[in-house]
């Protein structure tokens, strides 16, 4: 199956020219690469949240393999599902899916079930896309869309799973958590809020974070595929993530009264 690029020309540009033009004022070349366990990422549209993820690709080795964690914005039947054959498009190309390690995932988490319908029009996965093609053509990846319904059992048992998945195969691969921070409130207030979140990252806390953004009402919309990325990591060995860049859309537009906030963190 090839899942068909849903929002290029929306959140980025559907020429690939253009795209990798882009792309190429987002990152920079000359940033000093560590190899990271996973990162966390942000998803809307590149004028306001590509430098943010510029930044944190820029930061990290970047290995042939990914396993990507992504919130649905709209109701999934399955609590995650993933694809574990076909490929995505792009305007830079298909990028197969990476079957051996999502047949892994779903083999260890009987809930991750395949259903390629739940990311058909999902952009919180794809634009991860485009940054990942940019720097390295061999890349496949294994796509999952998280359900808001998922506990925080189901997040550390799917947190576990991938774990165990990446170790059987005996390959780098990197893990991408893709989250937004706050929204819709002003950057004084989103920057308190984030910070609280972003604290719990740095601490590799995954049943705190998911606390914290419930109990002060953040507005992290990746809170969930966060959770589980962190679970992942920690299983991997992780002992530490480094935030690498904070921004906001009022950094674009200059209103900072009404924002959506971006992170962008790597986890060693």
């Amino acid at each position: 199956m090839k899942r068909k690029a849903a929002v290029a020309g929306y959140f980025y540009p559907n020429d690939a020219a253009e795209l990798r033009r882009m792309i190429g004022r987002m990152v920079d070349p000359k940033a000093r690469r560590e190899k990271a366990v996973a990162v966390v990422a942000p998803h809307a549209g590149y004028v306001y949240s590509g430098p943010v993820a510029g930044a944190v690709y820029s930061s990290v080795v970047l290995p042939p393999a990914f396993v990507i964690l992504a919130p649905a914005h709209r109701p999934i039947r399955p609590v995650f599902a993933l694809m574990s054959e076909g490929s995505w498009e792009t305007p830079l190309g298909p990028v197969p899916i990476d079957g051996e390690l999502a047949s892994g995932i779903q083999s260890r988490c009987p809930i991750a079930v395949p259903d390629p319908g739940a990311h058909g029009a999902e952009h919180s996965l794809e634009v991860q896309l485009p940054f990942l093609q940019y720097f390295r053509e061999d890349i496949s990846i294994v796509p999952v869309s998280v359900s808001s319904r998922a506990r925080l059992e189901d997040l550390e048992d799917l947190g576990l799973a991938i774990a165990a998945a990446v170790r059987a195969v005996g390959r780098d691969v990197l893990l991408i958590a893709s989250t937004d921070m706050s929204h819709y409130i002003s950057a004084a207030e989103a920057r308190e809020k984030d910070f609280r979140a972003i604290d719990r990252i740095l601490a590799l806390d995954a049943r705190g974070l998911v606390e914290v953004v419930g109990d002060e009402d953040i507005s992290m919309c990746g809170v969930l595929p966060t959770a589980a990325v962190l679970v992942a990591a920690k299983a991997l060995g992780a002992t530490k993530a480094e935030l690498i860049r904070y921004a906001t859309s009022g950094d674009v537009t200059g209103d900072d009264r009404e924002v959506v906030a971006y992170a962008g963190l790597r986890i060693l």
